[in-house]
């Protein structure tokens, strides 16, 4: 039985997971939720047994000082809640840990009973893979979900993905079965510049979370580290012919599959975005590679490496590149 002394009664609340690790490339879903648990102070009410559901020689807990006095901090999920303002407030339940060494349908479940007891209208994962995208566009989010009602209710892909999958395609499909709507929505990475942290992908994630869930999110100085991280990887990126190379060969092959989206109701999406932030006023990872388009682990890397500088694959070429993103995008929702 969960009990949760000391937590009120949420307002429409809606949960927000994500989780370190193969599902987390760039670190940029776990920092995305990280960022809403530091700009709306969020307070911690809940923490999973660790003994329960890690190992410890694959997550190790840490030890640090305080005052003098040492202590260990144990690898574990953590739930949080913070409470945006505004004409229509709402509660956020954040979740945020690193995937589970074990156990994972008692992970989901125990999971699915907080979301149960808090009354949970919604939950959302938040993931991102590595993909063949150019760090130089805007970063591609897919938003899936298992349920067709509420994939046209929101304007989601309904997931049609087979293959390997992490913790946040297991609790999608948990609280599909419990009867729990829940969505992913996934940030594409680019897989030649892995390294986190990955600003650009966080802001993007949030950026489609506020559309979803229709609240404002305050940014910070997320812009401003996205604009930098894009300008540092076009330095490194021109230190190597090959590489910039690369670049453009993608660029070519994403403007030219994503040339039907330069439509009226992606320009209208962005305006809305803009008229709400006018109007709204102010406001460690796991170990091994991260999920990718086609489901497998990748650790590519843009900077040298132990053995030399890694080279990018050859790129699909521009006229196949759609029927590819097409496979991404299920990939996407599976990922979930």
């Amino acid at each position: 039985m969960i009990e949760l002394e000391g937590v009120p009664e949420l307002i429409d609340p809606v949960m927000v997971a994500a989780f370190e690790g193969w599902n987390d490339a760039g670190d940029a879903a776990s920092t995305a939720v990280a960022h809403l648990d530091r700009e709306w102070k969020g307070e911690v009410f809940a923490a999973l047994d660790a003994e329960d559901y890690y190992d410890f020689q694959v997550n190790r807990p840490t030890v640090w000082m305080d005052g003098g006095v040492r202590k260990i901090t144990w690898p574990t999920t953590r739930l949080s809640v913070v409470r945006v303002g505004g004409e229509k407030p709402r509660d956020l339940v954040l979740v945020r840990g690193i995937e589970p060494s074990m156990r994972w349908r008692s992970f989901c479940n125990e999971l699915l009973g907080f979301a149960h007891e808090l009354g949970v209208e919604l939950v959302v994962i938040l993931g991102a893979l590595l993909g063949d995208t150019p760090h130089t566009r805007p970063v591609p989010i897919s938003g899936t979900t298992s349920d067709s009602d509420l994939a046209r209710r929101m304007d989601l892909e309904e997931t049609k993905y087979e293959g390997p999958t992490g913790i946040v395609g297991v609790l999608q499909e948990a609280c599909t079965h419990a009867g729990v709507p829940a969505v992913s929505l996934w940030a594409a990475v680019p897989h030649y510049v892995s390294q986190p942290p990955n600003p650009k992908a966080t802001l993007a994630l949030l950026n489609r979370l506020e559309d979803l869930i229709d609240v404002r999110i305050p940014l910070g100085e997320l812009p401003e580290d996205a604009r930098a991280w894009q300008v540092g990887v076009d330095q490194l990126a021109a230190e190597d012919s090959e590489v910039a190379e690369y670049v453009q060969t993608l660029e070519e092959a994403r403007d030219t599959a994503e040339l039907p989206e330069a439509s009226g109701e992606a320009i209208a999406r962005e305006f809305e975005r803009y008229l709400r932030r006018r109007d709204g006023g102010s406001g460690p990872a796991g170990s091994g590679g991260h999920a990718t388009a086609d489901g497998s682990d990748s650790s590519s890397y843009l900077r040298d490496g132990p053995g030399g500088r890694t080279k990018p694959p050859k790129p699909p070429r521009p006229e196949t590149d759609a029927d590819d993103r097409a496979g991404t995008d299920d990939e996407d929702s599976s990922e979930d």
